[in-house]
Formats: structure tokens, C-alpha cells, sequence
């Protein structure tokens, strides 16, 4: 016989397998939402409604007289959907106040440095006051007060104009300067500031 020896053979317990239930439980939610993704994209993309369909002959009615049938007519061309503008909302007076706020209130102390400023150095706070001017006249205004709001910005701006050409020519800056604080006062007025 042979003199090496065979080893000793022994019985010991396996590891235990990994449990493979996270991985099931990854793939089954990875297939749901898979799923519900194509669901969604097939709800946005599947047209709902489409063209109305051509109606039959109205029922036939029990008068006396007999009607004419209608003959098939072909279906009419499907028609584009007229896209309109959504209808303009009519801003509170509250919400429009505190919109044309800042640029009213920048008025009264633009015009204190024009009226303190000398010659050429106010020309660019007139020019940034007919610029705020500009945004007060696109600001749509509720309904309420429309038309004042409209003179009276167009008021004030003619005075701003007024007043660029007064700080121009370095006449009557000071008149000028109090006919836009009036202006300007007045829009406050209107507005409730």
C-alpha cells in the first residue's frame, strides 16, 4: 500500500447562501415604474376627444307631412382649434398699488437730486425717470381707474420730457421740477399712496 495518507474527510456546515430577496424586490420595483412611465407618456400622447363624429338623421318625428331624407355628404375637413389669448384678469387696486409703488416713490426722490443737481449731472435721472415712466404707462391698471391712470401717466411724462429739456437749456429747472412733482403726486393720489 501506499505509505502517504489520504486526508480526513469531515462533514461541516455550508455558509448560508446570500439572500437574494433586496435584488427581487430592486427588479420588481424597476418593472413598476417602467410601467407607470409608459403609462404616463401613453395618457399625454393618446388624443382624447379627437374630431366629433358626423351625427345621424335626427329621429324621425311623428308629423303629418312628410320630410325629405338627407343625402350622405362627405365629412368635412377636420378644422384647426382657434387658439385664443387667455381674457386679461382685471388687477386689484391693492396689487396694482404695490406694482407701480417703487417707481413712484423713486420719482419723488429722483426729482429731489434733479432739483439739487446742477446742469448736465441730472440728465441721466430725468432720462432713468422717463424710463420708470415707460413701465408705470405698460403696468395695466384695474379697470376702476383706467382712464385716469392713463392721462395721468401721460401727463407726467409730458412733464418729464418738459423737464429733460429744461436740464438741457438750464431755464426754468425749478418750475419744471415742480410741475413733475405734481404729476407724479397725482398718480400717487390715484393709486392710494
Amino acid at each position: 500500500m501506499s505509505d502517504q495518507q489520504q486526508p480526513e474527510l469531515r462533514w461541516a456546515p455550508l455558509p448560508p447562501k446570500p439572500s437574494r430577496a433586496g435584488r427581487v424586490w430592486l427588479i420588481v420595483g424597476l418593472s413598476v415604474a417602467a410601467l407607470v412611465i409608459v403609462g404616463v407618456v401613453l395618457f399625454f400622447l393618446i388624443p382624447r376627444g379627437g374630431t366629433p363624429r358626423p351625427t345621424g338623421s335626427p329621429a324621425p318625428s311623428t308629423s303629418a307631412t312628410p320630410t325629405p331624407t338627407s343625402t350622405s355628404t362627405p365629412d368635412p375637413e377636420p378644422s384647426l382649434p382657434v387658439v385664443t389669448s387667455p381674457p386679461t384678469v382685471d388687477p386689484d387696486l391693492a396689487g396694482f398699488r404695490s406694482r407701480v409703488q417703487v417707481w413712484l416713490d423713486d420719482a419723488g426722490q429722483s426729482l429731489d437730486l434733479v432739483s439739487s443737481a446742477s446742469g448736465q449731472d441730472a440728465l441721466p435721472v430725468v432720462d432713468t425717470m422717463i424710463e420708470d415712466a415707460q413701465r408705470l404707462s405698460e403696468s395695466q391698471p384695474p379697470s376702476s381707474i383706467y382712464q385716469q391712470w392713463v392721462d395721468g401717466v401721460s401727463a407726467y411724462s409730458q412733464k418729464l420730457t418738459a423737464l429733460r429739456s429744461a436740464v438741457s437749456s438750464g431755464t426754468g429747472v425749478s418750475a419744471a421740477v415742480d410741475a413733475a412733482r405734481t404729476a407724479s403726486q397725482e398718480l400717487r393720489t390715484l393709486v392710494g399712496l
